[in-house]
């Protein structure tokens, strides 16, 4: 079978070409750049846990080698510091401070909230070490190939397959099973298609500096909003402050709405002004690397399925109001979509399965920039903040903060609950902390050749997971209770599923008792959770997260050219 065709080489592709050959499925990478990216400190990315999991898992390469994971966050208002997060072992543990305990404010006279976090923080990383690393792991991967100075001009699909016409050095016709255009905000993949880009343009505009410089707070992110020697604009000015790994930084400056032209004169302004009031006095020596702007967009493709076309990152959806946060939501379109893929490719199409991919992943994009676009505007909204939004100004400072740090409604990753991959609830369902349509935890499972390993190791394969919870296991070899008690019937109940499905066992899971099996999507996704063995009701939850149990007929070539 022909392999699929990724249009575009930055991160989101590259990311689906390892994650379609971890499932086996070959891929030609179509990149109209050289094969190397230009080396900008200025543009970096902040992953969240499952990204970066994502990311480490496909490449192979601990990336917080290349990257940097802060040591906290912390946020300021004015000469107050609002909060404080500590990421942590299990123990925090501070002389004279412990998690709930209030620290002194620079120069305020109020108590910040201190939080001591045993989250994995976020990793900040410049984005061309990243799609370097992920170049890196291609090097070596025989089912990949990419395909340089190959710019796509022309795209034509019928039932069995897709052709792909790219011009440059050698004018080439490539063919393919599907393609997916990850080809960036002006996706040439979206306007062949003929696919409506509707939003807002330039919502946000931030000046951008990277920077080697000695600050306060060593290896800790920060949120400054309404600093004192900063009043211009409705919000009275707002910086961030994310740190890269051999002392340099990278700041944000929200800038206030128009087009003002940012001059290379008032960025250093801001430089000096900045550095001279966090470190409360004159300008501290600094080393200025690269400088940018950030121009922030919120849009949503129509469609993001034509037939045997998807589209996938920046080409479907434009958000980041926060920043740096918009490639997180395109690395979990390259994973929910990869194993639909995968699936349809080894053992033909499955219409409902691919479908999903667009009602799950525009569902939640979709709600996020809902989010943004209601929640934003009010937090910095000045003199109408108190009327229209609820709480403290302690309050708003932490809704922003968790956003930039991948929790709430800014910053968590979405639910597929509403999935049409979801199975009608059964009576052996039991609830657990998970819901689900949800990311499951990342606990420590026992693997089929007797490893512990963490469960996210075993995702991205193509297969379901079969997770039973069985405390006490783990002191005990496999082979002695592989025949014992629940695991012969489960076992077996495992085999006759549709398709092949991994068993593991944890000695917990957060809400589950014991003899509870979760189901698990191979993008991480708890399907459900039953109570005890039940193999006629997991089969149908494993038949529903595939798609049914029939394979539908491909559309003709007449509903393809119609949607």
């Amino acid at each position: 079978m022909d392999p699929v065709i990724i249009v575009g080489a930055g991160p989101v592709g590259l990311t689906l070409a390892l994650a379609l050959a971890r499932q086996e499925v070959p891929s030609v990478v179509l990149d109209e750049g050289p094969g190397k990216d230009e080396q900008r400190l200025a543009r970096t990315v902040v992953l969240n846990e499952d990204t970066a999991a994502l990311l480490e898992r496909l490449s192979g390469a601990p990336l917080s080698r290349v990257g940097f994971r802060w040591a906290g966050w912390r946020s300021m208002r004015r000469k107050q510091v609002m909060r404080q997060v500590r990421f942590v072992e299990a123990d925090f543990e501070e002389p004279g401070l412990s998690p709930g305990e209030g620290a002194k404010g620079a120069r305020g006279g109020h108590d910040a909230v201190v939080e001591g976090s045993t989250d994995l923080p976020p990793l900040h990383i410049a984005q061309h070490v990243l799609t370097a690393a992920l170049r890196e792991a291609i090097a070596g991967e025989r089912l990949v190939k990419i395909a340089v100075e190959s710019r796509l001009d022309a795209l034509e699909q019928e039932k069995s397959g897709v052709t792909a016409h790219t011009r440059g050095p050698k004018s080439t016709w490539w063919r393919g099973s599907y393609l997916v255009g990850c080809d960036g905000p002006r996706s040439t993949v979206r306007k062949l298609q003929d696919i409506r880009f509707p939003g807002r343009t330039a919502v946000e505009r931030h000046a951008v500096a990277a920077l080697r410089a000695e600050l306060p707070w060593p290896g800790e992110a920060l949120l400054h909003r309404m600093p004192p020697w900063r009043t211009a604009g409705p919000s009275g000015g707002e910086i961030a402050a994310r740190p890269l790994d051999e002392g340099v930084w990278r700041l944000d400056w929200l800038l206030p709405p128009g087009k003002d032209l940012v001059t290379p004169e008032l960025l250093v302004t801001r430089v000096r002004e900045t550095l001279a009031g966090w470190t409360g006095g004159s300008t501290p020596p600094y080393d200025l690397l690269d400088t940018g702007v950030h121009t922030v967009h919120h849009r949503l493709a129509r469609r993001w399925r034509v037939g045997r076309v998807f589209l996938a990152g920046d080409a479907a959806h434009l958000l980041g109001a926060l920043g740096t946060q918009g490639l997180d939501e395109g690395l979990r379109d390259a994973d929910n979509l990869a194993w639909k893929l995968a699936l349809a490719w080894h053992h033909g199409p499955h219409e409902t399965l691919l479908d999903s991919y667009q009602t799950e992943r525009r569902a939640v994009v979709a709600a996020r920039l809902r989010a943004a676009d209601q929640v934003l505007p009010l937090l910095r909204g000045g003199k109408g903040l108190r009327s229209y939004v609820p709480g403290s100004a302690r309050g708003h400072d932490a809704l922003l903060a968790d956003g930039h740090l991948g929790r709430g409604a800014l910053g968590a990753p979405g639910a597929y609950s509403d999935s049409p991959l979801m199975p009608p609830r059964a009576a052996a369902e039991t609830p657990v902390d998970t819901a689900p349509g949800t990311q499951v935890v990342d606990v420590e499972v026992t693997a089929e050749d007797g490893s512990f390993v963490p469960l996210r190791d075993r995702l991205g394969r193509g297969a379901l997971l079969v997770v039973l919870v069985a405390p006490g296991t783990g002191v005990w070899e496999r082979k002695h209770w592989m025949s014992a008690g629940i695991m012969p019937r489960l076992a077996a109940a495992v085999s006759a599923l549709p398709r092949p499905a991994e068993l593991l066992v944890a000695e917990a899971y957060p809400g589950a008792g014991a003899h509870t099996v979760l189901l698990v999507r191979p993008d991480g996704y708890l399907v459900t959770a039953m109570s005890g063995v039940r193999p006629a009701d997991l089969y149908a939850a494993a038949e529903a997260t595939l798609g049914g149990a029939k394979q539908q007929p491909e559309p003709s070539d007449a509903a393809t050219s119609a949607r």
